[in-house]
This record gives structure tokens, sequence and C-alpha cells, in this order.
């Protein structure tokens, strides 16, 4: 009985290690397709951000929920519910490049289906990382699922725009979300396939509220008590707008046919946007094996200077200076010239890599019986990557693509103050046991 628990324990971290690369596959998605619409509304930046924005909007309403979904329903449960939720999603803008009528029909279509998937990716958030270090057992094995689920989610987010890139190719009048066609039926094939697995497979639910325990209790304090807390929730909202804004912008602006790449700029863009995640999975790698020693604090402080420095020196480059990077081209990969800045908003993918870990470890410090509360709180201020994306693209519309990361390097200055002033607790005063 034991050895088949032991199995069934397996098959579902193999599962759930799946459903983390989901979540990347999902919510990178929308940037890439964004290309496709921003060129059939007359290269409205805003427009080709909107699914992202939708994406993300999802978090505002579905954070908290998902936390109290896991303690009224379970992780396996929740589990189901939210692949169950992303197949619909994943179907949804499926038919928008079905549905006849106008472009404005089919765009709307896709919003929904964009809107729906960020429900779903909402609850997976909710579920993998606790779910992953609950079936290690906790501690350091739990961890190491954990680190383990978080590379294959790096791994997805550098795959996805290369896919969508290549499958792309150069934007022309007939170009159309069916083109990605073949990416969105193999995302939903492994929802079906993980949804079978996590439903005849057992996870224990140590967590689920019965009874009287089912019965909520006013506390006389919550997290917002908090002041670190307070700008520590600005501050992941703020993250994970320039998280995404980085490489989001930057696929709009090589895909444009001022830049120069010429045939293909999709592909290229998808593929150098890559580099971006795959970067993050360095940071993160290293990251875990430098956090022992090297406090978050002090992670935060250097990708947060680190970061304004390489934001700048790509707004104030000249177009003209141009560098090789890995690009996806004509069927193949080989080296492209491209503008300089690209490369600089490439490397802030080691930076970012490590914000989220570190802002929430200092946000939720000293918060004591707090946490879980503040972990939904959190999971609401993703929707920061749907909205900062959207009014840099706004800013890049009315002025130029580099300029709109001004607005990055505003947040990460912001970034910069919590790591060395904000994150400090003043309300130790206030009991959290």
């Amino acid at each position: 009985m034991t050895q088949q628990k032991q199995n069934g324990n397996i098959v579902a971290i193999v599962a759930m290690c799946f459903l983390f690369a989901m979540i990347s596959f999902v919510t990178n998605l929308a940037a890439p397709i964004g290309t496709i619409w921003k060129g059939q509304f007359g290269d409205s930046g805003i427009l080709g951000m909107l699914g992202n924005f939708m994406n993300f909007l999802a978090y505002l309403f579905m954070g908290i929920p998902a936390g109290k979904m896991l303690e009224k329903i379970g992780y396996k449960k929740t589990a189901l519910t939210a692949m169950a939720v992303g197949f619909v999603g994943l179907f949804v803008q499926y038919l928008s490049g079905l549905v006849g009528g106008s472009v404005t029909t089919g765009f709307c279509v896709y919003l929904l289906g964009a809107f729906i998937c960020g429900f779903c990716v909402c609850m997976l958030n909710t579920v993998v990382n606790p779910m992953l270090n609950l079936l290690g057992g906790g501690g350091n094995r739990g961890n190491q699922l954990v680190q383990i689920g978080g590379s294959l989610n790096s791994l997805s987010g550098t795959l996805t725009p290369l896919f969508v890139g290549a499958l792309i190719g150069a934007i022309t009048s007939s170009t159309s979300i069916a083109d990605v066609n073949p990416l969105l039926f193999i995302a939903m094939g492994i929802f079906v396939v993980a949804f079978l697995i996590i439903y005849m497979v057992q996870i224990p639910e140590p967590h689920i509220k019965k009874g009287k325990d089912a019965v909520a209790t006013k506390a006389p304090h919550s997290p917002w008590s908090f002041r670190h807390f307070v700008l520590g929730v600005i501050a992941i909202f703020i993250y994970v707008g320039v998280e995404v804004g980085i490489p989001g912008t930057m696929i709009f602006y090589l895909a444009d046919p001022a830049t120069g790449l010429g045939e293909g700029a999709a592909s290229v863009a998808g593929a150098i946007a890559a580099m971006y995640w795959l970067l993050m999975l360095v940071g993160r790698t290293i990251s875990s094996f430098i956090s022992g020693k090297v406090s978050s604090r002090t992670q935060l402080i250097v990708a947060s200077v680190v970061g304004i420095a390489l934001v700048v020196l790509a707004i104030f480059m000249p177009d003209t200076i141009k560098v090789s990077m890995p690009g996806y081209a004509e069927g193949s990969f080989m080296l492209k010239e491209v503008p300089v800045s690209a490369m600089f908003l490439v490397l802030c993918g080691l930076c970012t890599s490590v914000m989220w870990g570190g802002i929430f470890n200092l946000a939720v410090e000293g918060l004591g019986k707090y946490t879980a509360q503040a972990s939904g709180i959190f999971m609401m201020m993703v929707v920061g990557g749907g909205v900062l994306p959207l009014i840099q693209n706004g800013i890049a519309d009315v002025t130029t693509y580099m300029t709109s990361y001004w607005l990055v390097a505003v947040c990460l200055g912001y970034m910069l103050y919590y790591a060395l002033i904000g994150c400090k607790n003043v309300n130790k005063d206030i009991p959290v046991e």
C-alpha cells in the first residue's frame, strides 16, 4: 500500500510540474498573439496588449476566492476546476478564429477566452506551489520540488513566444489567430491528460476546513495593518507589470516594420523574447544556490539597481547600433542583427527573476497567522501584469517604444525604495500568534 501511495505521489508530482509549466505557457501566449491583433487594428499597441490585460485582470477577481476554494474543497478539486476552466478558455480563444463577421467580433471572443484563462492560471498559481511542497513532504524536499516546477515554468515561458513567433512568421493582412491553432490544441490536450491523472491520484488534504474550523472568526488585525506589507503589495503589483511589460513591449518593438528586421520580424521578436525568459530561468537557478547566504533584501537591491541601469541604457541607445542575437527566420535559427537596446532589455530577465520571491518574503516577514490571508491578496495584485503593460503601450502609441520604458525605470525605482526602506516592519507591536 505504501509503495502504491508513493507511485501515486510520483505521478501527481509529474502532473503538477506540467501544470506549473502550463501557467507560464497560457500566460505567455497573450503578448506574441497580440502582434496579430495589433496588426489588424492599425498597429495599436493598447489593443495588441489587451488580451494580456484580460488575462491578468482575472487575478483581481479570483485571487482571494482561489484561496478560499483551497480551504473549502481542497487542492485536488481546485486543481481539477482550474484545468477545466483553462480548457474552456483555450477553446474560446480557438473559436475566435472561426467566428464570422468583423475582426472586432473575433477579437471580443478572443478577449473573453483570455479572461477565462486568467481564472485558470490564478487558481493553478494558488494550488501548484503548496501542492508540490505537500507532495514532497515539506522541508528541503518540498522546496526542491517547487524549484523544479519553477524551472519548468521558466522553460515554458522561454519556448512559448518562440513557438508562437515561428507559427506566425511575417505579419501580413492574412495573418490570424488560426495560425497558432496547433499550440492551442496541444495546450488543451495537456489540460485533458493532466485532469485525468490528477482525478485518479489520491492527494492529501490537510488544510480543508471542516465543521467548527470552517466558521470564520474576525481577527482584530489583518495584513493591511502592517506598513511593510501594504508597500509590498504595491511592489508586487509593479513587479508583475515590469516582468511582463519588458518582453511584451519588446516583441511589438522588434516586430514593427520601422525597426527594420524585415521578413519574419515576428519570428525574430519571439525568439529574442524567449531569451529574456531563458535568463529568468538562469537567474532563478542561481538564486536557489545563493539564497542560503544572500538575503532577499540584498538580492532585490542589486536586481533593482542593475535593472534600472539596463533599462536606461536601452532607452538612450540609438537603433542604428546593432548587435547579433539568436533569432528565428525563414524556418531556421540564426544570428540576427537587432538594435542593441533589445540586448539590454533581454538581460533584464536576470534581474526580474529574483524579484517575486524577494518581495514576497520581505512583505510577509513577521505576519505570522496573517500570512495565508496575505498570500491571497498577493495573488490579486498579479493584475499589475495586465495594467502596467497596457499603460506602457499606450505611452508607446503616442511617443516611441523606447520612451515607454521610462515607466519601467520608475517602477524599478520604487522596488529599490522598497528594498532599502519600505520593507522594514514598523508594526512589531501587533500580535501575530
